[in-house]
């Protein structure tokens, strides 16, 4: 596991002068790769370009150092990740008699592609990000990994065209401090994340998850192709029995090919229905005690430490449980937001960090379970999904009005419970007769209504989606299927892996998702959709292809999942903080926000008088990101 970094100059630059940049490029993502750096540069007439990487050092410890060369050095390679089929590749590349230096899956990827071109990327079952210069025909490619778990980032000016791994690198290698993005600032405020292919910055993207970057020397021209085709999900003739048994098949492989490591590995275990199955397939995929990572809550009402403990029971773990209470979680919030380097608005950031950090301590590497919900169908939304389907062939559309003023009236928390009031209310806001109310349920922050509210007339942009709904290509989302596949584009990668990423990675840690796996998403997507989701028993073929092996009812036990109390934090320790980013004059300035609402916002919640967790929480968040970022304070 690593981080890159590259760049071209348009016109010829001093090479060393590009490793300089490079290496200050590296020493901002040390935390990616504290274990070695490389840096190539290639000076011609006509351009320079370089790259670079750090690399944490997780599969062949000696000879893996990058960057690596063809054999002519005509070809060079920088990659960060993990390709799990590498051995698959490498022995049918030996067959056709390519030789090898080393045992690393870089290599792997250099060699594929010298000998079959970008073709060779759609063979990569992994997750990465990764660039290679080819000397030979004059081009560079950049490309990133099916789900999008690996960031890459990318811009491009009349003098240079520059790539990263985190944002950070690019924003302190311009000369110039970007404009903020009004859609990657509408996203935001409406996801509490910002999905590829947009950034917070106007003119910095984010290259699309399955998408790769072609780079033509000869013109300077740039060029974005995707790698696999992704088929519309079609219903495959499977009987229930057969589809139970190739999900167990098809998970016991993912897990046993994202177990390969020459270091240390372990498993986050929640207790939950993906962690404990992902940790029970990894302890009989060895003979030893594997080691299981859970957090513990001081706090009786956030901790679930019971059930992580009857699956490290179970598998015969080693396990460490880590016991936290909320000011552990306050401190490191600064540096933890922060390095997401754009807003980000997950509160689940928080413990997740925290659990890397102690995880690191004993391992390099853990499995988690994440990407179950969206691979197999077990988030609570899509309950809401067929509530609404439901609700609205029933319940007359006025009728619905009154019953929404009326909640909105006399269904209102005042502080942070989140609790069966919160719930109902937000139910019966996200309802929407016009096919719209999926985008409203996955918007955390702000529906478009409160949006309009928020922001100043110009700063609003009303058709948010439009482009997603065009990838999609369907303007109404309705089916299981459907927010399946809004949520993998957007909501997975933009949020879920986002998350994981960057908090896991601020403490050198590795992490892996064995229910991120091509094949297991395209099987899921042939199934009925019953199969998924049988009545309201969310994930039900994937829980009961393993249910046997686990105490009875225990996969269909409620779990909470990670949260922070931040609503009382704003109330709280953070309150004056909170109160400073609200001064008339620092509003009137920014030139973002309508300053009567927003401080009616915050002062209703900081008063109690209504509980506004999720909207405040994501405002907060905004302006520690603004303030660190264009007033240059910490």
């Amino acid at each position: 596991m690593c981080g890159i970094n590259g760049i071209i100059a348009k016109t010829n630059r001093n090479e060393n002068e590009i490793k300089t940049i490079l290496n200050n490029m590296n020493d901002l993502i040390i935390h990616r790769g504290p274990d070695e750096d490389g840096v190539f540069a290639n000076e011609t007439q006509d351009y320079t370009v370089g790259m670079a990487m750090r690399r944490l050092s997780i599969i062949d410890l000696s000879s893996g150092k990058q960057p690596i060369f063809s054999d002519d050095k005509q070809i060079v390679i920088v990659f960060n990740g993990e390709i799990y089929n590498y051995k698959t590749i490498k022995t049918k590349l030996l067959a056709e008699g390519t030789t090898f230096h080393t045992t690393s899956d870089t290599e792997v990827i250099l060699k594929a592609y010298e000998k079959y071109g970008v073709e060779a990327f759609q063979w990569l079952d992994g997750m990465y990000g990764f660039s290679i210069y080819d000397k030979k025909i004059n081009k560079l490619f950049i490309a990133r990994d099916f789900f999008g778990e690996k960031p890459l980032y990318y811009t491009e000016t009349d003098k240079e065209f520059i790539w990263a791994s985190e944002l950070k690198s690019i924003i302190n290698t311009i000369d110039f401090q970007p404009k903020i993005s009004k859609k990657g600032l509408n996203l935001y405020f409406r996801l509490t994340y910002i999905p590829a292919p947009h950034t917070i910055y106007e003119g910095i993207h984010k290259l699309e998850a399955n998408h790769y970057i072609e780079y033509d020397f000869g013109t300077h021209n740039t060029s974005i192709h995707k790698i696999n085709a992704e088929p519309k999900p079609k219903t495959a003739n499977i009987s229930f029995d057969d589809a139970r048994s190739k999900t167990k098949e098809l998970v016991y492989n993912s897990v046993d090919s994202r177990s390969i490591a020459d270091v240390g590995l372990g498993t986050f275990l929640s207790g939950g229905v993906d962690s404990s199955i992902i940790s029970l397939c990894l302890s009989q995929a060895t003979d030893k005690k594997i080691d299981t990572f859970s957090i513990g809550f001081k706090k009786a009402s956030y901790d679930e430490t019971d059930k992580s403990r009857v699956v490290a029971d179970m598998i015969n773990s080693n396990h460490h449980e880590f016991i936290i209470d909320e000011d552990d979680l306050k401190n490191n919030i600064h540096q933890i937001l922060v390095n997401f380097d754009e807003p980000f608005s997950d509160s689940a950031a928080l413990p997740t960090h925290l659990l890397s950090e102690k995880t690191r301590e004993h391992v390099t590497v853990a499995l988690t379970g994440d990407g179950g919900d969206e691979v197999f169908g077990g988030y609570n939304k899509y309950y809401i999904g067929k509530m609404n389907k439901k609700f609205t062939s029933i319940i007359p559309r006025g009728f619905h009005k009154t019953i929404n003023k009326l909640s909105n009236k006399y269904l209102v928390d005042k502080d942070d419970k989140r609790g069966k009031k919160f719930q109902i209310n937000k139910l019966l806001n996200a309802i929407n007769y016009d096919g719209d109310f999926y985008w409203d349920i996955i918007s955390l922050a702000n529906t478009s209504n409160q949006l309009e509210e928020l922001f100043l007339p110009e700063q609003f942009e009303k058709d948010l989606f439009k482009e997603y709904k065009e990838v999609l290509g369907k303007q109404k989302i309705e089916t299981l299927t459907d927010f399946r596949l809004v949520d993998k584009i957007l909501s997975l990668e933009g949020g879920m892996l986002a998350k994981v990423d960057r908090t896991s990675m601020l403490t050198s840690l590795e992490c892996r998702a064995p229910f991120l796996n091509r094949e297991i998403w395209e099987f899921t997507n042939t199934l009925p959709e019953d199969y998924l989701m049988k009545g309201w028993d969310k994930k039900h073929i994937l829980k009961e292809a393993f249910k046997d092996q686990f105490p009875i009812d225990f996969l269909n036990k409620s779990k909470s999942g990670f949260g922070s109390p931040t609503g009382d934090w704003l109330r709280q320790s953070l309150r004056n903080e909170l109160e400073s980013y609200i001064d008339p004059k620092m509003l009137q300035d920014q030139g973002i926000f309508n300053v009567d609402y927003v401080t009616k916002l915050v002062k209703d919640h900081l008063d109690s008088k209504k509980d506004s967790s999720f909207r405040v929480w994501s405002y907060y968040c905004f302006q520690k990101w603004y303030k660190y970022n264009y007033l240059k304070q910490s």
